[in-house]
């Protein structure tokens, strides 16, 4: 991929590189691509995207799906899916395109107009009609209230074909020998012609009558410019309803940049909505660019601005970064007007190219303390960048002010230590936006009253202490010269290990000290708690009572809700203890609880009182069967 800026604008060259030949086979290719550089770096956006010597026109459909493109030899059509990245169709014609339409979303209705007269038509499933114009044309558009194709060419007739009724109607007479170019503004449907005088003429294809005539030949022409020849109208578009660009054939106009490619261009096409160039060249590749500045890539390859950026971060050498831009006037400046139309010089646009190292070797000729006061800008610059990373706080800040206030002196001591080159650089947490909350919310202040902080503490203090005492040893060795490993005179290697030792019982002794103290402030508040609790003048709770429910005691509460705190394991247990739940297996290998739900006082009285009355029932009955049962006593029968 090829990259050049002109204008601070940068266009990224998609198509350039070597072409393989079709017939070549995978192994061949494969080859090529570990030899050759150039076909390894290439980028294949869409596959076989040429044509077999020269490309004529390129155009998109409306749907932004297919790519359409004509040329030789012999003449054809070639589509391509943006969506499927490759060729979809080839239609070959009978003459060369001038240029062509698509009158449908997508490629299902084109019409093309031939160098021979011929207008044809086709279809999604191939050609379908073919007519014939007066004169040669040139361009056309076509107009969808009406169902109007207007031609323009070598006439000052504007023919008009009506595709409703199958028949041309009377054309538009234009004031021009010749027309060039033509277009329809797609919003109030305004027709615009440009002729070969530089004129834009406007008609209103409802009343078919002229409404306007725009001189862009006697308007681009000033005293400043140079131009051989009467200009000419070579392009027309609409951009809404009221914004047109019109193109000359001299090239008057503000350039916002420019394409050179290596072979000449026939036609050019931005993508819709996007930062896309196709373009029709005299040779078989079609040329595809993108610049970012235009708009994003397309949707069926949004990797492109993955891929930009990549490379803006890490800048390779553009094309024009060998040589330098210079006008006329700078040429005087250097004294280097003798070198034009040497070939020192390339003349481009409004100005020439010369060699870098060139451009450099005269200007340190002309000013030869030019080093040294670049050399004083860069030590500038450095200086400045190394204030920047300081810590720049003109107070403290609301929230943690002592923990701002330490990280200060630590970020001092560390810049004025002359060992900090030794130090790996850590990013300072004042100056870092992910912790801009801790110093501004105050939610996050520290409670140093806290047991843990109060614990905690000796541990931090003694660190802190230990990396001071350390670094004020590096100082003092780089003071005197000696490396790191030496020992420092008078001061034996013991003395180290036992003055650790002594830090280490001094931080015990400090945190259980610590320790102590929260246990007797914890003891007095359960005192001072306990005291209160006895001052306190209990009150009388009254309860209410629910309707149908009685009140027992006190006692039946508190079983139920010591109940309530026990956990569903416990509850279990008790149940099936109490018999009002019993566990048993299935045969499936599951569990199967059944519950017996508890009874009201009332309902247990009732229960008592049945069964009570069932067994007097069952006394009487049994009493009444043992009389009926029992012999009668009387005198014998005789």
């Amino acid at each position: 991929m090829q990259v050049s800026s002109l204008n601070e604008v940068k266009i990224y060259s998609l198509s350039c590189g070597k072409s393989l030949p079709e017939w070549l086979s995978d192994r061949k290719k494969r080859a090529l691509q570990k030899k050759d550089v150039d076909v390894r770096r290439r980028i294949e956006l869409i596959q076989d995207f040429e044509m077999p010597t020269v490309c004529t026109t390129i155009k998109v459909s409306k749907d932004g799906q297919y790519i359409l493109a004509t040329g030789t030899y012999k003449p054809r059509v070639r589509c391509y899916d943006t969506y499927q990245l490759s060729l979809k169709f080839e239609r070959c014609l009978d003459s060369e395109v001038v240029t062509f339409e698509t009158l449908s979303d997508d490629y299902s209705k084109i019409v093309f107009l031939h160098n021979d007269r011929y207008i044809e038509f086709h279809s999604q499933s191939g050609f379908y009609y073919k007519t014939r114009i007066p004169k040669f044309g040139r361009d056309f558009s076509y107009h969808y209230p009406s169902c109007d194709l207007y031609f323009v060419g070598a006439s000052s007739e504007v023919y008009r074909l009506n595709l409703e009724q199958g028949r041309y109607l009377n054309p538009l007479q234009t004031d021009a020998a010749e027309n060039n170019v033509c277009d329809i503004n797609s919003v109030h449907g305004l027709f615009a012609t440009g002729t070969i005088e530089g004129r834009v003429e406007c008609w209103d294809p409802r009343t078919r009558g002229r409404v306007g005539v725009l001189d862009c030949a006697l308007s681009s022409v000033t005293a400043d410019s140079e131009i051989n020849s009467l200009p000419t109208i070579s392009a027309l578009k609409f951009n809404g309803a009221l914004t047109m660009a019109v193109g000359t054939s001299t090239g008057q106009g503000k350039i916002f940049t420019s394409l050179e490619p290596e072979h000449d261009l026939n036609d050019v096409c931005l993508y819709p909505s996007s930062g896309m160039l196709l373009t029709a060249n005299e040779a078989p590749k079609m040329g595809i660019y993108y610049i970012p500045v235009l708009g994003p890539a397309p949707r069926w390859c949004s990797f492109l601005d993955n891929l930009t950026e990549e490379l803006e971060e890490n800048p390779e050498s553009t094309v024009y970064d060998d040589y330098k831009f210079v006008t006329k006037k700078d040429l005087e400046n250097l004294g280097l007007t003798h070198l034009i139309g040497s070939p020192f010089l390339r003349a481009y646009m409004h100005g020439f190219f010369m060699d870098i190292r060139l451009y450099h070797k005269v200007k340190l000729m002309l000013n030869p303390f030019a080093y040294e006061e670049y050399r004083k800008d860069k030590i500038r610059q450095k200086i400045e960048e190394t204030r920047a990373q300081r810590v720049q706080l003109k107070k403290l800040p609301k929230v943690n002010k002592e923990l701002a206030l330490k990280l200060i002196e630590e970020e001092e001591e560390k810049q004025k230590s002359t060992w900090k080159k030794k130090v790996k650089s850590l990013p300072n947490i004042l100056t870092d936006d992910r912790f801009k909350v801790m110093f501004e919310n105050p939610d996050f202040q520290v409670d140093e009253e806290s047991e843990e902080f109060r614990l905690l503490n000796p541990l931090v203090s003694k660190i802190s202490e230990k990396r001071k005492k350390k670094l004020r040893l590096l100082e003092q060795q780089e003071l005197h010269g000696k490396e790191e490993e030496e020992e420092p005179e008078g001061k034996p290697s013991d003395a180290e290990s036992s003055e650790s030792s002594d830090d280490e019982k001094d931080w015990v002794a400090e945190v259980r000290k610590q320790r102590r103290l929260l246990q007797q402030e914890e003891k007095v508040k359960r005192q001072e708690q306990l005291r209160e609790d006895q001052q306190t003048v209990l009150k009388p709770q009254f309860y209410e009572i629910k309707a149908g429910e009685e009140f027992r005691s006190f006692k039946d509460s508190a079983t139920k809700q010591k109940l309530m705190n026990k956990t569903l394991e416990d509850r279990l247990k008790l149940e099936a203890k109490n018999g009002t739940l019993s566990v048993s297996d299935t045969t499936v290998g599951s569990k199967q609880l059944t519950f017996t739900l508890k009874k009201s006082e009332q309902q247990k009285k009732q229960q008592e009182a049945e069964k009570l009355h069932r067994q007097e029932r069952k006394a009487v009955r049994r009493s009444a069967g043992h009389l009926r049962s029992r012999p009668r006593r009387g005198r014998p029968f005789h």
